[in-house]
């Protein structure tokens, strides 16, 4: 079982930057993919970007790449999500989550098992 508190949210203007936290409990984090999704209002949620256990490999969408960047601290079961020159359609609720290490399609919401509460970031223009 693993649970997830997403913090570092907020409003920002456009081009701005903000760094997402995500802690988790447990003491089996670094065995565990970690993924970063967004829900824009009246949208479904979107794959942002994800990390294997090791931190040795790292995914991430099409839309935030060169912008955004996942990593993650083991020894303090956190991974982060670094996001610069924000725009205001990245404007969303964004999720932390948790899956199985080997989890071969990262950007499906069904791969994986575990979830924060979210956390909201507003960018304005």
């Amino acid at each position: 079982q693993v649970q997830l508190v997403e913090s570092g949210g907020g409003l920002v203007q456009a081009g701005g930057s903000l760094r997402l936290s995500c802690a988790a409990s447990g003491r089996t984090f670094s065995t565990y993919m970690m993924g970063w999704f967004r829900q824009a209002p009246g949208k479904e949620r979107e794959f942002v970007a994800a990390i294997r256990g090791s931190g040795g490999s790292t995914w991430s969408a099409d839309s935030v790449k060169g912008r955004f960047t996942i990593s993650r601290d083991n020894a303090k079961n956190t991974v982060y999500l670094q996001m610069n020159n924000l725009k205001p359609e990245d404007t969303a609720v964004y999720y932390c989550a948790a899956g199985s290490n080997t989890i071969v399609m990262v950007q499906r919401v069904t791969s994986y098992g575990y979830w924060g509460q979210g956390t909201q970031v507003t960018v304005s223009s």
